[in-house]
């Protein structure tokens, strides 16, 4: 499984809402911190301004537009940003499983939108590695975006049989296009996981990593799967991820024994040697420092966390 591929699954999307906003004359919406939850979005009429606590460019969004916020961060939507804000709590209250929002007397400006959460103790750890906001520019990817979110819609607003699971899985479907229509792009600026992983050069050396996590990677090792020298590929991976290799390695392992403790139920020695540790002493001891509990005290965490 590729890097993307694996850090969604670990993120388990489920219980997927979608619903559609209309807005007439002048408004503002402000949301707070979407915690572990992802949102895609879809401009179906008029304009609008968006601006994202933490990044620095707002947005002007028009008709055909798509975007999608994997991050908790909180966001204004406007027709113009100067205008106080109502919070989207007071909005977007009765609008669910299909239904739709009205500020005003609708009419000039129009948006589906589809939220879904994630799973895991450690979800916004995982959400920390994707960008704040990703736009879709190209026709083709925004016309796929869109069927998408109205399928999605139509599954929620029908009941049908099967219809949850389907609507999951195209709300999954929906993150992983555009997380993917992104990597594809070309950047020149950004630290994090994912511009490393979009780095040609660097992106190979974490697909490695990915591929076995229980190799005694070296940074040797790394460098010549990166085709790059050790003492230029540690200075770019540390400038562009914001991490040393070894440090993402280390990130990465704990964030699957996370998911094997809290899912798969296997032992912690089996979980040590999965991921190349050489004594459970050793697996313990590293999980405690980055994770701040042992994996014993993790386990009954998540059992408490879990409905009853």
């Amino acid at each position: 499984m590729d890097p993307l591929s694996e850090l969604l699954s670990l993120l388990r999307p489920h219980r997927a809402i979608s619903s559609r906003f209309d807005a007439g004359g002048e408004w503002s919406i402000q949301f707070g911190g979407q915690h572990k939850h992802i949102k895609s979005y879809v401009i179906l009429s008029g304009e609008c301004w968006l601006a994202v606590d933490g990044v620095e460019n707002v947005m002007r969004l028009e008709q055909g537009d798509c975007f999608v916020l994997p991050s908790a961060r909180p966001f204004r939507l406007a027709s113009d940003l100067a205008l106080p804000s109502v919070a989207a709590s007071a909005v977007f209250s009765e609008a669910r499983g299909g239904g739709v929002a009205t500020v005003g007397e609708g009419g000039s400006f129009s948006l589906l939108v589809s939220r879904f959460a994630v799973d895991g103790k450690h979800a916004d750890i995982l959400l920390g590695l994707l960008p704040p906001v990703v736009h879709l520019l190209k026709k083709s990817d925004q016309v796929l975006l869109r069927w998408s979110v109205e399928r999605l819609m139509q599954e929620l607003r029908e009941k049908k049989p099967g219809g949850d699971l389907i609507a999951q899985d195209l709300a999954h479907m929906m993150l992983v296009q555009a997380l993917r229509v992104n990597l594809a792009e070309s950047f020149s600026e950004g630290t994090g996981w994912f511009f490393a992983l979009a780095d040609k050069q660097l992106g190979l050396a974490i697909t490695a990593m990915h591929a076995d996590p229980a190799r005694r990677w070296t940074l040797r090792d790394l460098a010549i799967q990166a085709g790059m020298s050790r003492s230029v590929f540690a200075l770019r991976f540390k400038d562009v991820a914001g991490e040393t290799p070894m440090q993402y390695l280390t990130r990465w392992r704990m964030l699957l024994a996370c998911d094997r403790l809290a899912h798969a139920g296997d032992p912690v020695s089996v979980i040590a040697e999965t991921l190349g540790y050489e004594s459970e002493s050793a697996f313990s001891a590293a999980f405690r420092r980055f994770i701040g509990c042992s994996p014993r005290q993790y386990c009954r965490s998540v059992n408490e966390d879990r409905p009853r």
